[in-house]
């Protein structure tokens, strides 16, 4: 009988870690699609494919399609990311792609008809993590979506609510970064002394 492979937890950055990285890319447009990845919890192809039709600034939202599974889904939209996004936009006012593709002088263009390359974003992320002086291992752009749900479930946010953000199928896979965070087991330790209270001899 073979032995089941181990699960392995996902490495997750701090919070300062992400603000350390964040303020380290470059150039501009990877100063903007980095803190979007992060800031919404989407995968890195989601998001350079994010169209500018789909950010929605009065719902503060965005509309996600070609999730992993093909599964279309609706993003908070913080109003920070969304003043990024407008700013960025006004650089290049490609009327498509939020992200377009760069020319030779690495600037974006209004006549670009494909976003960024993947490979440009993982690269720009690697940059940064040198720059920030982040050494650890398993170091990729993905972890910012790692770093997204670890907070918010400390924070108390319904994982409901974040497992619809992520696009996960399976509230399992979110309940994941719930082992990443001390909050769940302080609250469950804090509901079952208040429960106990005065109900032992």
């Amino acid at each position: 009988m073979r032995a089941q492979n181990a699960h392995r937890l996902p490495a997750v950055r701090s919070v300062e870690e992400v603000k350390r990285l964040l303020t380290s890319a470059t150039p501009v447009h990877n100063q903007v699609s980095c803190p979007t990845v992060y800031s919404l919890g989407l995968r890195l192809h989601a998001a350079l494919f994010l169209p500018v039709s789909d950010i929605d600034g009065q719902r503060l939202q965005g509309h996600v399609h070609r999730g992993k599974g093909a599964k279309d889904r609706y993003v908070p939209l913080p109003t920070d990311t969304l003043a990024l996004l407008r700013t960025s936009w006004k650089t290049h006012r490609n009327t498509t792609w939020l992200f377009p593709a760069t020319g030779r002088d690495q600037k974006q263009s209004a006549s670009a008809a494909s976003p960024m390359r993947r490979t440009s974003g993982q690269g720009a992320f690697r940059k940064a993590t040198q720059r920030a002086g982040i050494t650890k291992t398993g170091v990729a752009i993905h972890t910012l979506r790692h770093a997204y749900a670890t907070p918010l479930l400390a924070a108390g946010v319904n994982p409901r609510l974040i497992q619809r953000s992520l696009g996960h199928s399976q509230l399992a896979t979110t309940m994941i970064y719930l082992h990443l965070t001390h909050k769940g087991h302080e609250d469950a330790y804090e509901r079952l002394n208040a429960l106990m209270q005065g109900l032992l001899p």
